[in-house]
């Protein structure tokens, strides 16, 4: 029995179609815009699973179109509930796709230099502390993402200050980093509506983390965001996860600011308590029980914090011979 596809409009012949995913979020939104003349727009393409992939096809359905009838594909940023389906929108309906600039170099192009970046990939995670015996398992947890990506064959850049049109207005392009170096945001200021994928999200904190190829202070540069976002001040935003739709993001914006805050603060305790390497700080910081990409997550969001206080003075490492990884000293 095939369920209803959970279509919510959000403004004009823009809807936002909730999309399943095997992750803790459950669910990753996707935007569709069906005008009656004029092209048919994507934002974000979920994971390509058959479950996403029957979602999107049914939500398209629902408004009338077929995954042929895509004309263009706008991608928030390059994770893989995001990203995963682009290409096969690409092939199946030659739809252009898009991404912020910022995010091709790097983002995107990880996907297709996987195999080449994966040794970097888990010799940094090393460098701060993982375990040699969970190297294998993480390298595996790695690829199980990878799987899931189809990436398109070609993007084309979008800047920001760009405007596209949407919905019969225009959207304003923001680059919001953090969660990913090349965000992307819509912004439509007539609506005070703001397209944020996970930017900011209402029930959980989007993960910040440092890795081998992102840019060297992702937490300094989502500092930055939550800023913009508080000055922004949008009615409502249609989110990537626990939405589609939110109020409050201003609000939103301080608690995660206070959040992260809270964070440094903790670490800064913790190293001059006792000196430790990523990994280590990573334990204390978040002890639960958690699997491999949680315990992945949780290494790479630790460590964004200790480079966002080292490179404020707030902390400084030394290089441990023995051990071969990198500690972190008060």
């Amino acid at each position: 029995m095939t369920t209803a596809p959970l279509l919510t409009p959000v403004t004009g012949t823009l809807h936002a179609l909730q999309v399943p995913i095997p992750y803790p979020m459950k669910y990753v939104t996707v935007l569709i815009d069906a005008p009656a003349h004029g092209p048919v727009t994507m934002i974000d393409t979920a994971l390509d699973t058959p479950e996403a992939r029957q979602a999107i096809e049914d939500g398209l359905a629902a408004l009338g179109l077929h995954w042929e009838g895509v004309d263009r594909v706008i991608i928030t940023h390059h994770h893989p509930d995001h990203y995963g389906l682009a290409g096969v929108v690409e092939e199946r309906s030659g739809a252009r796709v898009h991404m912020l600039d910022v995010e091709i170099g790097r983002g995107e192009r990880y996907w297709h230099l996987w195999e080449e970046w994966l040794p970097g990939h888990l010799k940094f995670m090393r460098d701060h502390g993982l375990p040699a015996e969970s190297l294998a398992s993480m390298g595996a947890d790695n690829r199980r993402g990878r799987d899931r990506v189809h990436p398109a064959s070609a993007v084309q850049p979008l800047r920001e200050g760009q405007s596209v049109e949407l919905a019969g207005s225009e959207w304003e392009v923001l680059w919001l980093p953090g969660h990913a170096d090349g965000h992307l945001g819509l912004w439509n200021e007539h609506e005070s509506l703001l397209i944020a994928g996970d930017a900011i999200l209402p029930r959980i904190s989007p993960n910040v983390g440092l890795y081998a190829y992102t840019r060297p202070d992702p937490l300094g540069d989502y500092l930055q965001t939550l800023g913009k976002l508080e000055l922004l001040n949008p009615d409502r935003a249609v989110v990537g996860h626990h939405g589609p739709v939110m109020t409050g993001v201003q609000a939103r914006a301080r608690e995660l600011r206070a959040h992260h805050h809270e964070r440094l603060d903790f670490i800064r305790a913790e190293v001059a308590r006792q000196p430790g390497d990523a990994y280590a700080l990573s334990l204390a910081m978040f002890p639960r029980d958690l699997n491999m990409s949680g315990r992945r997550f949780a290494l790479a969001e630790t460590l964004a914090h200790a480079e966002h206080l080292r490179l404020l003075g707030g902390v400084y490492r030394t290089w441990d011979e023995t051990r071969e990884v990198w500690v972190y000293h008060g």
